[in-house]
């Protein structure tokens, strides 16, 4: 099973839901995580505009060994809010099979291999060759905090979170 170095895998303590921290059976896998992350499409994205506004919007993205990366335009107003406060939520586009990242975005630091992988991986998801050196571009990296996931159906015996050591 793959686990994030840094991480923990607990279970929530919220008996009021039917979530109970004993009951750890039906927990989830960061193999299922990293399976949602790579297929997914779109996640979405929010930050926090400078008066306290949030800001969530989709964006394209690239799952690359355990990491969220995406573009954006250096003056966009995820951008900006970002460069202000880089506390950000990140969510795949399903509320049935949910992964949802707290952390915080920074400007990824990427070796030519890794920017390849993340170039291609866009390629093959999008048909689009990204303009990630494009001096008005960043490339964004996701830090987590925590990640919590979970199955509609059964959101009792599988809500999972991961606390990241930060």
């Amino acid at each position: 099973m793959i686990q994030p170095k840094n991480a923990r895998r607990v279970r929530p303590n919220m008996p009021h839901y039917g979530v109970m921290p004993d009951e750890v059976s039906a927990m989830l896998t960061w193999d299922w995580v990293d399976r949602q992350m790579q297929a997914a499409r779109n996640y979405w994205v929010s930050s926090v505009c400078g008066d306290g506004r949030p800001h969530s919007v989709p964006v394209w993205g690239a799952w690359v060994d355990g990491c969220l990366y995406f573009g954006t335009d250096k003056n966009s107003v995820k951008a900006r809010n970002i460069a202000r406060d880089n506390r950000v939520v990140a969510h795949l586009e399903s509320g049935d099979d949910t992964v949802i990242f707290e952390g915080r975005a920074v400007q990824a630091q990427v070796s030519d291999e890794q920017l390849k992988t993340i170039s291609d991986r866009y390629v093959e998801k999008y048909q689009l060759e990204p303009q990630l050196e494009d001096s008005g571009s960043l490339i964004l990296r996701l830090l987590p905090r925590r990640v919590m996931a979970w199955l509609e159906r059964n959101y009792p015996a599988t809500a999972t979170y991961w606390l990241f050591d930060v």
